[in-house]
């Protein structure tokens, strides 16, 4: 489809039953989870094992064969941890895998197909174990990390910082700096006095962030009406 032809109705209980589905499959999936949190086509998210928690505003967003998952392992005596903090975005085909701890600061921004993990999962020569290959994860706060990027066991990537599209980190990236590369490399610094808007300030009014959503859809879904929506569905042309 070019466009959506849903009409506003439609689109509504869609976006009730996204909500639906999140709160009875997904939400308990966390340790716990904080207001506002925002998903996509939830039945393409996975969470699995303990110790998952994520603050308030968390967007998370799947699409048909762009499973998001987030992921924790039991080793011996260790379980493995995903701290998300306030307002992060997720975007679809990201993974987020942890064996010992994976800390992902507020108002950081995942784009499509982030890898994120703190182990190896295998020792180099013993490939039954995993032994000591792995190491905490630290992603600071309003943090963007790039289209496939990939984040390895032991990284540290400073607040503010970004992660260039398929990039593969595999040491620490300071804070206010551009990576990028295989391995990635600083390649610019940033202006820590430069003025920033976060994505904390798209939810300092809850209320009108939601009305002026509604607002939109209603604009963008103007004149749809049922009967395109289902030849749309059955029968499409190029106008739709």
């Amino acid at each position: 489809m070019r466009q959506d032809n849903r009409p506003y109705p439609i689109r509504r209980l869609r976006d009730g039953l996204q909500k639906a589905w999140t709160k009875h499959f997904l939400v308990p999936g966390f340790d716990s989870v904080g207001p506002g949190l925002d998903v996509t086509n939830p039945w393409d998210v996975e969470l699995w094992g303990k110790g998952i928690t994520a603050g308030a505003n968390f967007h998370l967003h799947a699409s048909r064969g762009n499973l998001v998952r987030i992921a924790t392992w039991q080793s011996q005596n260790r379980n493995g941890r995903v701290s998300i903090g306030d307002n992060v975005l997720i975007s679809p085909g990201t993974q987020i895998i942890s064996s010992i701890d994976i800390t992902i600061g507020s108002n950081t921004m995942m784009a499509s197909g982030v890898y994120i993990s703190d182990s190896d999962w295998h020792d180099t020569y013993d490939r039954t174990a995993e032994h000591d290959k792995y190491a905490p994860v630290r992603i600071g706060d309003n943090a963007w990390l790039g289209v496939r990027a990939i984040v390895g066991k032991g990284v540290t990537i400073g607040d503010n910082s970004i992660i260039g599209a398929g990039s593969v980190v595999t040491r620490d990236v300071p804070p206010n700096t551009i990576a990028a590369g295989n391995p990635a490399r600083v390649v610019r610094e940033l202006d820590p006095e430069h003025p920033r808007r976060r994505r904390a300030d798209l939810f300092e009014d809850p209320e009108k962030l939601a009305r002026d959503i509604d607002q939109l859809q209603r604009y963008l879904l103007r004149g749809n009406t049922y009967w395109r929506w289902l030849r749309s569905i059955f029968a499409p042309t190029r106008e739709d």
